[in-house]
């Protein structure tokens, strides 16, 4: 039997999910990490994107809107600014994102918030393609 790791996923919202997993895939900021039991300890900030969940053979998924995640050896802890279980998600929501982002985009006023909102809006465009 595999080690499991346990772990959270905590909107301002609420708690959405508390349970483990054989597997946690996060979106990093300098790329996707995935996460298994007696992994090194770490905290990164997260973009937004797509967690995966893998446990016994099956796959959930939850997006985020960026946020930070604490991982331990036997714990992963995202704090996400936002996030929404992949079966609740739509086009319509996934497109009104990516055209407010868009619009942020135009209204950016140096390179370095620029470089940060076109990251995002790369992210969004990767999460509706996912569709």
């Amino acid at each position: 039997m595999t080690d499991k790791i346990a772990f959270d996923i905590v909107s301002p919202e609420r708690l959405l999910i508390s349970d483990s997993a054989d597997m946690v895939t996060v979106p990093g900021t300098e790329g996707y990490m995935g996460v298994m039991a007696g992994h090194s300890p770490v905290v990164t900030t997260l973009r937004p994107g797509m967690i995966d969940i893998t446990n016994n053979g099956s796959d959930s998924r939850y997006f985020i809107r960026g946020g930070f995640a604490e991982i331990n050896a036997d714990k992963v802890t995202v704090l996400a600014e936002e996030a929404i279980p992949f079966s609740e998600l739509d086009l319509a929501v996934i497109d009104q994102r990516i055209k407010d982002v868009e619009e942020d985009l135009i209204a950016a006023k140096s390179d370095a918030e620029r470089s940060k909102v076109e990251a995002e809006l790369q992210e969004l465009r990767l999460v509706r393609a996912a569709f």
